[in-house]
C-alpha cells in the first residue's frame, strides 16, 4: 500500500488536470460576478482565478504583483472593460497576444444603457484617459441584468472551448444549465420586487440602472456618480431636497464605500437606510455567487422599501 506521503504527492501532481488528463486552461476573471459566471461554465474542468477579491471595488482597485503574474500566465482573461476596471488596461495591453482577452462589454446581444445625468444624477465626468468610443458612454454595470449574463454565457463557453477543445462538451452543458438557472432567477426576482416597484429610493452611486431597467424599479437619484470621490456639501443639499420632493422611502449605502454619508442625507427625514451590494463583497467566490448577488439585491430593495409591519 502506498504511503500517505506518496498519495499526497500524486494528488498534487494531478492538481490543474482535467478529468481527461489534460491540463486545465489558466483562466482569470476580473470581478466576482464575472468570475462566478465563468466558474459556472468551468465546473468539473477547473477554477478561474479572481482578481478583485473580498469587499474591494474595481473603481479603486490596485493590482498586486502576484495578480499581475497570474494575468501574465493566463490563457484567457475575462473582464467587463475599460469603464469598470481601468486598472487592468495596461496589464492587459502588455500581454502582447499571449492570452485571449475577452471584454464582455463588447458582447453581442447585451442591453447597454447610458449613464444617467441631470437632476439628482450627477453629470457623467469624462476622464481625460477615456477612450473616444462607446466605452465612455456606457454604464459598465452590465452584469446586473440577468439577460446580459445570459448573453455572456455563449461567449464564455466558446472562448473556453476554443482554448480547451477536449472539454468543449462540458463547457456547453454547463452553459446551458447556467442559462436555465438565470431564467429561474429572473422569475424569482420579479416576484420579490413587484410589491415595491412604485416606491422611490436613492442609491449611493448609480450602479443599479440595469437591475432597475430589467425589473421595473426606478431610482430617484444617486448620492455620487463617482464612488471614489466624496460628495460635497452642495451635492448633499441637492440630495436632501430630492429626498423631500420624492418622499423616497430608502437611501442605500454600499459595503465597498464609507456609509456615514447616508446618515447625513436621511437626517430629519422619514427615509430608512439599506445596503445594496452589486459585487458580493461578503460572499464566497464561486458558481453560486452571481445568483446570490442578484437575489440579495432583490431582498434588499424589498426589505427597505416595504419593511415588515
Amino acid at each position: 500500500m502506498p504511503s500517505i506521503r506518496l498519495v499526497a504527492a500524486a494528488g498534487a501532481i494531478l492538481v490543474g488536470l482535467t478529468l481527461n488528463g489534460q491540463a486545465a486552461p489558466k483562466v482569470v476573471a476580473s470581478i466576482k460576478p464575472i468570475h462566478s459566471l465563468v466558474a459556472s461554465v468551468m465546473q468539473g474542468v477547473g477554477t478561474p482565478d479572481l482578481i478583485v477579491e473580498g469587499a474591494s471595488s474595481p473603481h479603486t482597485y490596485a493590482l498586486r504583483p502576484s495578480q499581475a503574474s497570474e494575468i501574465e500566465q493566463a490563457d484567457v482573461v475575462f473582464w467587463v472593460g475599460h469603464e469598470l476596471e481601468p486598472f487592468l488596461e495596461k496589464p492587459l495591453e502588455s500581454l502582447g497576444g499571449n492570452a485571449e482577452v475577452v471584454e464582455l462589454a463588447d458582447v453581442h446581444g447585451l442591453t447597454l444603457l447610458s449613464p444617467r445625468e441631470g437632476g439628482a444624477f450627477e453629470p457623467h465626468r469624462h476622464d481625460a484617459n477615456e477612450h473616444d468610443n462607446a466605452h465612455g458612454e456606457t454604464d459598465p454595470h452590465i452584469w446586473l441584468d440577468p439577460h446580459n449574463a445570459a448573453a455572456m454565457l455563449p461567449v464564455i463557453e466558446e472562448t473556453l472551448a476554443r482554448t480547451d477543445p477536449a472539454n468543449a462538451a462540458t463547457y456547453r452543458t454547463n452553459a446551458e444549465k447556467t442559462a436555465t438557472r438565470l431564467n429561474d432567477l429572473e422569475r424569482k426576482i420579479d416576484a420579490v420586487v413587484t410589491p415595491v416597484k412604485d416606491k422611490p429610493f436613492i442609491v449611493f452611486h448609480d450602479a443599479y440602472h440595469y437591475f432597475e431597467n430589467r425589473f421595473g424599479l426606478a431610482a430617484a437619484g444617486s448620492i455620487t456618480v463617482s464612488p471614489e470621490v466624496a460628495p460635497g456639501a452642495e451635492r448633499i443639499t441637492q440630495i436632501r431636497a430630492k429626498l423631500a420632493d420624492t418622499h423616497a422611502a430608502c437611501v442605500f449605502a454600499e459595503p465597498q464605500f464609507e456609509p456615514k454619508i447616508i446618515s447625513v442625507v436621511i437626517e430629519g427625514s422619514s427615509a430608512r437606510s439599506g445596503v445594496l451590494d452589486p459585487l458580493g463583497a461578503t460572499l464566497e467566490p464561486g458558481p453560486d455567487l452571481y445568483f446570490k448577488v442578484l437575489d440579495n439585491l432583490a431582498g434588499s430593495f424589498r426589505d427597505c422599501l416595504m419593511p415588515a409591519s
